[in-house]
C-alpha cells in the first residue's frame, strides 16, 4: 500500500478499502459507486478516474485480495516446518489476514453465492496455485503416515475455504450461541479456536502416546 505524505493510504487504496466495506455489508448491487464515493471523501468523478466503472472496481477489490492469498501461502509453507507446525502457520497467517479486515471474508462469501460464474476465473488464477500447493503437501504428510489416509486433497482444500469464510463470516452472530462469554472478543477466539481445532483434527493422524518408561526391577534380597 502506497501512502500520500500526510500518512494516510493514497486515494485509490483509500477507494479499494471502503468498496470492500460496502461491498460486504450491502452487497454489490446495494453499494452504489455514490456511496463509496462519499465514504472516501470525495466525489463521483474522482472515483470514476481512478475506476473506470463499478465491474473494474469490484474487480480490483477481489484481485486484491485474492492475490494475498497466491503469494503469502506458499511462502509460509516454504518456511514453516512440516506437520502440525506447518498447519499452525497457515493457520495463524489466515487469522491475522480476516481480523486484519473483518469485511473480507462477507464480501468473498457474497461474491461466490451471488456470482458463482463471474469470480470463477479468479479464483482459477489466485486460488488453485496456493491450493495445488497445499494438496501436494496433504499427499505427503499421506505417504509419510501423517494424515489421514482417506483424505482427500482437493476437496479438503476447498471445505476447509468453506469453513473460514462462513466462520468469519457469521461469528458475530453464532457467538450468541456460546453460553455467557465474557466478551465479544472471548467469544471470538472460542469459535475460531475451535474452527482451526476442527480443520486440523480432521487432517492429521494422531500422535501415539509413548508408552511409559519402565524402571529396572530392584533385585531380589539373597
Amino acid at each position: 500500500m502506497t501512502a500520500e505524505r500526510n500518512g494516510r493510504p493514497d486515494v485509490p487504496q483509500r477507494i479499494l478499502d471502503q468498496a470492500t466495506r460496502l461491498f460486504a455489508r450491502h452487497g454489490f448491487v446495494g453499494a452504489s459507486l455514490r456511496d463509496i464515493a462519499r465514504a472516501v471523501g470525495i466525489r463521483k468523478p474522482s472515483l470514476l478516474y481512478h475506476f473506470a466503472s463499478k465491474d473494474e472496481l469490484r474487480r480490483s477489490v477481489l484481485e486484491q485480495m485474492l492475490t494475498h492469498w497466491n503469494e503469502a501461502v506458499p511462502r509460509i509453507l516454504r518456511a514453516a516446518t512440516s506437520g502440525p507446525e506447518q498447519f499452525d502457520a497457515i493457520g495463524a497467517e489466515t487469522l491475522r489476514f480476516f481480523n486484519d479486515d473483518p469485511d473480507r471474508a462477507p464480501l468473498l462469501l457474497r461474491e461466490l453465492l451471488d456470482r458463482p460464474e463471474e469470480i470463477a476465473p479468479l479464483v482459477a488464477l489466485r486460488v488453485q496455485p496456493w491450493a495445488k500447493i497445499v494438496c501436494d503437501y496433504i499427499r505427503k504428510g499421506q505417504e509419510q503416515g501423517r494424515v489421514h489416509p482417506d483424505v482427500d486433497p482437493e476437496a479438503y482444500v476447498a471445505q476447509v475455504i468453506n469453513l473460514v469464510l462462513c466462520g468469519f463470516a457469521t461469528h458475530a452472530s453464532l457467538r450468541n450461541v456460546l453460553t455467557a462469554p465474557t466478551s465479544d472478543g472471548e467469544a471470538t477466539d472460542r469459535l475460531l479456536r475451535e474452527m482451526l481445532r476442527v480443520a486440523k483434527a480432521s487432517l492429521f493422524l494422531p500422535v501415539p502416546a509413548e508408552p511409559p518408561t519402565r524402571r529396572p526391577a530392584a533385585s531380589a534380597r539373597a
